[in-house]
């Protein structure tokens, strides 16, 4: 009972930018718009595409917390389940790296209770459909775990990101949705662009590009 009521309640300066809808920018943060510093307190979308590259860009800040000593975890249902190799391809140290696979019933219970423990820097939420259910329609986000995620995340200052479909979402909390996507620059070379959707601390619009090197049958 306890414990419930101190989740619950949220610092005032918090619940000042709740109401308006907006995020606190940390001061002193680097203006480059998408890394782990500017992530931090703050529930985001990667939305995928067609040519998506939600998947890389994760693997991008894992690796980013990893270097930086934070500890970082990936929360995946039983319906798409994490594949070790294609992490440590994309230099994560998996014994670092704790995995949780549940059904997607109860994912948000699991990520609310790793973004509360203050052990982590970085939760990355894997709520792609897999193979099997690509055509079934998201189940939504319970809301007042939002609420209590958010006022975790800016307790700790822990970075929770949801990698979802198209036409998914997580609800309003949400402060920053992105799209990821990748074009082919050569046989194992692609560009990987970050265009934002949604951004409650800066404008939307904004893009970040990074090139990334992957197996040639990639597509």
């Amino acid at each position: 009972m306890v414990e419930a009521a101190r989740d619950i309640a949220l610092p005032a300066e918090l619940l000042r930018h709740l109401r308006r809808g907006v995020d606190a920018v940390p001061s002193g943060a680097s203006q480059r718009p998408w890394q782990l510093s500017m992530l931090g307190g703050r529930l985001v979308e990667v939305v995928a595409s067609a040519s998506s590259a939600a998947l890389t860009v994760a693997l991008g800040l894992l690796r980013e917390a990893q270097e930086q000593g934070e500890t970082a975890a990936w929360v995946t249902t039983d319906e798409a389940l994490f594949f070790p190799p294609d992490a440590a391809a994309g230099g994560i140290d998996l014994e670092r790296l704790p995995v949780v696979s549940a059904p997607r019933r109860q994912v948000p219970r699991a990520v609310d209770r790793l973004a509360r423990s203050g052990a982590f820097g970085l939760v990355v939420v894997d709520l792609l459909p897999g193979p099997l259910h690509a055509a079934r329609a998201p189940e939504p986000w319970p809301q007042p775990l939002s609420t209590r995620l958010l006022g975790a995340a800016h307790r700790h200052g822990v970075a929770v990101v949801f990698l979802v479909g198209q036409g998914g979402t997580t609800g309003s909390l949400v402060s920053l949705r992105v799209e990821a996507t990748r074009k082919r620059l050569g046989p194992s070379e692609f560009q990987v662009e970050v265009r934002s959707i949604k951004d409650k601390r800066r404008a939307p619009g904004w893009s970040a590009v990074e090139t990334c090197h992957g197996p040639a049958g990639l597509r």
